[in-house]
């Protein structure tokens, strides 16, 4: 696993991007960047191969270089099943793809690099996405949650992990305190954290516990669980109920 030392040196206000470079240390910095990681995509993997439905496609939306994708290879060993990993960032996909040639999972993975908002949904039991909802414009947002809604079978569910704000203002400063204090102990320094906030800044938009709640109940869902919460960070399970 190469280190992430991208924002080690003095940089410009270049905006974060999925780039080759952040391709290339990609799992360090999501490791040392995101309280509980592992756990997360464990459990996701595990949900995922609980809700899934033989016949139905697993969604991974926004995936990244794979994680959750290789996690469920282990979950569900001997077992078919059908997943479409989407990412706009082909760089993360040819290191994906990579991974997946080191491993034989009888169900199938198939990489799209494309646009998740434009992306045909259907036949749904699963839908992930973990920390990719904060990308999009937030005018895409609520039209995104409402296909996923439509495109999942009756007691199919949507994974959703995302970066959160607090609305107490002293309550959003102590997670943000917190969080940069957990960057600090896995080795961030002072300039690497200013640089990497700078860059994300109107890139990255978090938003409310209570707005993604919303948003979800305003999509169709009513069986909504916070099942993860680390300070700024949530997963949310939200379950489309069965007719």
């Amino acid at each position: 696993m190469a280190k992430d030392d991208i924002y080690t040196g003095s940089r410009g206000p270049a905006p974060f991007e999925f780039n080759e470079q952040v391709a290339s240390v990609f799992d360090d910095m999501i490791t040392r960047s995101v309280p509980g990681y592992g756990e997360l995509s464990g459990r996701l993997a595990q949900l995922a191969g609980h809700f899934y439905r033989p016949g139905s496609t697993i969604y991974d939306l926004g995936c990244s270089t794979g994680n959750f994708g290789m996690q469920l290879c282990e979950e569900m060993a001997g077992s078919d099943f059908h997943m479409l990993a989407l990412d706009n960032s082909q760089p993360m996909l040819d290191i994906y793809a990579q991974r997946l040639a080191g491993v034989s999972p009888k169900g199938a993975i198939e990489l799209i690099c494309g646009d998740i908002c434009s992306q045909p949904l259907q036949e749904a039991s699963v839908v992930v996405i973990t920390l990719t909802l904060q990308f999009l414009p937030q005018g895409e947002r609520q039209a995104l949650i409402d296909r996923i809604y439509r495109a999942l079978r009756p007691g199919g569910v949507l994974l959703l992990t995302e970066k959160v704000v607090h609305p107490d203002p002293a309550l959003d400063a102590l997670q943000q305190d917190f969080y940069y204090r957990f960057k600090r102990e896995r080795g961030y320094s002072e300039l690497e954290i200013s640089q990497k906030r700078e860059a994300l800044e109107d890139v990255l938009i978090p938003e409310t516990i209570e707005a993604h709640e919303a948003r979800l109940r305003q999509a169709g869902f009513r069986q909504l669980d916070l099942w993860f919460k680390w300070f700024n960070f949530a997963s949310f399970l939200a379950c489309k109920e069965l007719v």
